[in-house]
């Protein structure tokens, strides 16, 4: 099976040794996306509602670039400091999403990169 790498510049480049997402067969699997703002690489600042939207934001540019959507997502992995953001995270959630949802987790974490409140990461099957 082949592998594609996605990326584009409508969303932050890796930080590290990975790629924004690769797409192997008809699935594409994303890496973990942090409230970075894609133009600065610059942690986007406010509350975490305004996280949450930069990492949806930016998680719906990948989705594009590998000719998809945010609707084709089926699975999403979220990684919060604090579950006491929890709520305020579905609230984000479902702004983005409709139903059928994605199947989801959430976890709390001790720390996330660049001292991010919020990371997610997903999967997506493309038709």
């Amino acid at each position: 099976m082949s592998r594609r790498t996605i990326f584009t510049e409508q969303a932050p480049a890796a930080i590290g040794p990975y790629s924004q997402a690769i797409q192997a067969g008809n699935t594409v699997y994303f890496s973990g996306q942090i409230p970075l703002h894609p133009a600065t690489g610059a942690l986007v600042e406010g509350d975490i509602t305004a996280q949450a939207r930069r990492v949806f934001d930016n998680l719906a540019a990948v989705a594009g670039a590998a000719g998809g959507a945010l609707a084709d997502i089926v699975r999403v992995g979220i990684y919060v400091t604090d579950l006491g953001d929890f709520a305020a995270v579905n609230a984000v959630m479902a702004d983005y999403f409709q139903p059928p949802y994605p199947a989801r987790s959430t976890i709390e974490v001790a720390g996330l990169p660049k001292g991010a409140r919020v990371e997610i990461d997903a999967v997506m099957v493309l038709s």
